[in-house]
Formats: structure tokens, C-alpha cells, sequence
């Protein structure tokens, strides 16, 4: 018998005084049995970065032909395809010709390998933007996990935390491309 996914529920408040977007979104977060905490966390703090109306979060693991977030236009159209960890690179010069921009996320230390491998094979992909997440201190993304959460994300001037009104976590996003 296969193995169900794992209901998460988050509220999630964002300021991002960047954007000049503050909102709360209500995330119900499907995780795959091979989905670490960490992953899923990272889900939800790349959700916050892109927050729109529209962004959705994709199938991610569930389906490899879909990505883990994703914004679409009124039209169907996809405007932003997001995807986490180090993805094939066969699939995100696809997902660049399917989407307006492609964003892929490293979150471990696999990152910087991957993007130095995968580099030279991307380098034709035109809309594509690659940054690398790592938390500062003791506080990482996988203690702010909970089945359910309440949580509040601040951007202001490229800096980013996400805490649940306990623990704050301090993240950096570097830049890779």
C-alpha cells in the first residue's frame, strides 16, 4: 500500500516592504512521504518571496511534470515556474520555454555542486534565476514545522526572517544567477 501525503495547514502572514505587498495567505501544504520537514518549510518561505493572489503551490515531488510553486495569468498562461533542490536540467530548460520566468531554489549543501555542474548546460536559458537559501545561527527552517502553523514572513531590503512567534529564523538568499 503507497503512502499518503501528509496535510500541513499555514497561516501565513507577509510583509514585504521590497514589493510593497503585505497579506495573509491560508496554505494548505500536501507532503509527500519523501519530503523532508526542511523541504516543505522551504515551500512555504519561497511562497513568501513570490506571494501573489495567484501562486499556487504545485505537486512538487507527487508529479515531476509540475512545479513545486507556480503563477499563472488569467489565461492559463504560466508567468512564474519555481522549483526547489538541484532539478534535472533537461526539465528546467523545458520549464523556460513553457513559463515567462523560472526561478530554481537550492536549499542544502548540494546547491552549490549542482549549480556548478548544471551551470554551463543553463547558461542559454535566458529567464532563469537561480539563488541559493541557507539560514544563519542555531534557528533553521525545520523547527518552525508544525502541522499547523502561524506564521509571519518580513522582507525588507533583500533580508528575509520567518518566525511563528517563538523562534525567528534569520534567512540568506544569495544570488547564484
Amino acid at each position: 500500500m503507497a503512502l499518503k501525503a501528509t496535510i500541513f495547514k499555514a497561516q501565513l502572514q507577509i510583509a514585504d516592504m521590497d514589493r510593497n505587498y503585505y497579506a495573509e495567505h491560508a496554505l494548505t501544504i500536501a507532503r509527500h512521504p519523501s519530503e523532508t520537514d526542511e523541504r516543505m518549510m522551504v515551500r512555504v518561505l519561497v511562497f513568501a518571496l513570490h506571494a501573489h493572489e495567484r501562486l499556487e503551490l504545485g505537486k512538487g515531488l507527487s508529479d515531476p511534470d509540475e512545479p513545486d510553486l507556480w503563477r499563472k495569468d488569467l489565461t492559463g498562461l504560466i508567468e512564474e515556474w519555481i522549483e526547489l533542490g538541484q532539478p534535472d536540467e533537461k526539465n528546467i530548460i523545458r520549464a523556460c520555454g513553457r513559463a515567462g520566468q523560472v526561478f530554481v531554489y537550492g536549499f542544502n549543501r548540494a546547491a552549490e555542486p549542482w549549480w556548478q555542474t548544471a551551470e554551463a548546460k543553463l547558461a542559454r536559458a535566458k529567464n532563469l534565476s537561480v539563488r541559493r537559501i541557507s539560514s544563519s545561527g542555531d534557528a533553521t527552517l525545520t523547527q518552525l514545522a508544525q502541522r499547523t502553523m502561524q506564521l509571519h514572513c518580513t522582507i525588507q531590503d533583500g533580508q528575509v526572517w520567518l518566525g511563528d512567534g517563538e523562534r525567528t529564523v534569520a534567512v540568506e538568499i544569495a544570488t547564484l544567477r
